[in-house]
């Protein structure tokens, strides 16, 4: 299957390195520079640094080009799924207009309307065949060629089939759902958790709070996903609880190395800009608390959250009035 591959950061980087093992893969940038020393390199030394990229993969700064494919796989942050949706929508009839199969790797929330991103995908192309790949991945790892476990999802179960059998290969075990909502929602609040957790261990509170803060976060996790309409089935899965586990903990976490930097007393501009990629979970975190807010879903770690990163509130501030809450039934 000839498969695009929309956005050379890290994750799309490796997930273009595992695939070509198996299929026909194109790695489209929009940077013509960071292609030309990638073709000449065969690395890309600003996303994923000391992974060679194979031979057979094609690196083009050509969008229409990419966009030619069987299989277009989008790895962007959710800040720039909208522009790239609007861009395959304009492609002339003679390319992929619409791309007959759609799959997307961001996220989170949009930060300005609170969408989830099949949300504005089936805004901007309702015509498309459409599904989310989700799970415990980290970057570096799938590119090295490690285990891992992900989650295809789209309310078309033949779709989800279908990229589930076309991903699936070498060490990449790929499970297919019709839980769309419940697989975005775990991608996005997991990514707030860690920010939690990367707090707690910023202010050496041992692993029992980070225990409890996964605990509890999952909890929040799952009232929200089944507010919105999302499987408690699903957020207990590779996409709920199996990200969590993995985003919290990890020390490749972009997230948690956001809520550790905080702990130990660094500011948030200062954070994010040594840490030079997204993380998500800031970008969503205010829009996530007022998600919870609107559906009257109790978020108490994401309000935490939320107070320390932009409510000046210091972080053991926040930690205690976690702890002064009332005492309740876990359940």
């Amino acid at each position: 299957m000839r498969i695009s591959i929309i956005g050379a950061g890290a994750w799309g980087t490796a997930l273009a390195v595992a695939l070509t093992k198996h299929q026909d893969v194109s790695l489209y940038a929009r940077d013509a520079l960071l292609i030309a020393a990638a073709q000449n390199s065969r690395e890309n030394p600003r996303y994923l640094a000391g992974v060679h990229l194979p031979g057979p993969l094609r690196l083009t700064a050509d969008f229409a080009s990419a966009c030619d494919a069987e299989l277009l796989i989008l790895a962007v942050p959710v800040a720039g799924l909208r522009e790239t949706c609007k861009a395959l929508a304009k492609l002339t009839p003679s390319r992929a207009h619409p791309p007959r199969q759609l799959v997307w790797l961001c996220k989170g929330f949009e930060e300005e309307t609170g969408l989830l991103p099949h949300q504005i995908v089936a805004e901007i192309l309702p015509d498309v065949s459409a599904a989310v790949l989700s799970g415990p991945s980290f970057a570096q790892e799938v590119a090295a060629g490690l285990p891992v476990a992900l989650t295809a999802a789209s309310t078309d179960e033949l779709l989800a089939e279908r990229v589930a059998h076309a991903l699936h290969g070498g060490a990449m075990r790929v499970y297919r759902s019709t839980d769309v909502i419940g697989v975005e929602v775990g991608g996005a609040v997991k990514n707030v958790m860690a920010i939690a957790t990367g707090i707690a261990d910023g202010l050496d509170l041992g692993l029992n709070a980070r225990a409890a803060l996964i605990t509890r976060g999952l909890s929040e996790m799952m009232r929200l996903g089944v507010a919105l309409g999302g499987q408690s089935e699903t957020l207990i899965g590779l996409t709920g609880v199996g990200d969590l586990i993995l985003t919290c903990t990890g020390g490749l976490s972009r997230n948690r190395k956001v809520g550790l930097a905080i702990g130990q007393g660094q500011t948030l501009d200062a954070t994010l800009k040594q840490l030079g990629h997204v993380a998500e979970g800031v970008r969503c975190a205010r829009t996530v608390q007022a998600m919870a807010e609107r559906l009257g879903v109790e978020m108490p770690i994401t309000a935490a959250v939320c107070d320390v990163l932009f409510g000046q509130v210091p972080p053991q501030q926040a930690v205690s009035a976690l702890l002064a809450r009332v005492p309740r039934a876990e359940h």
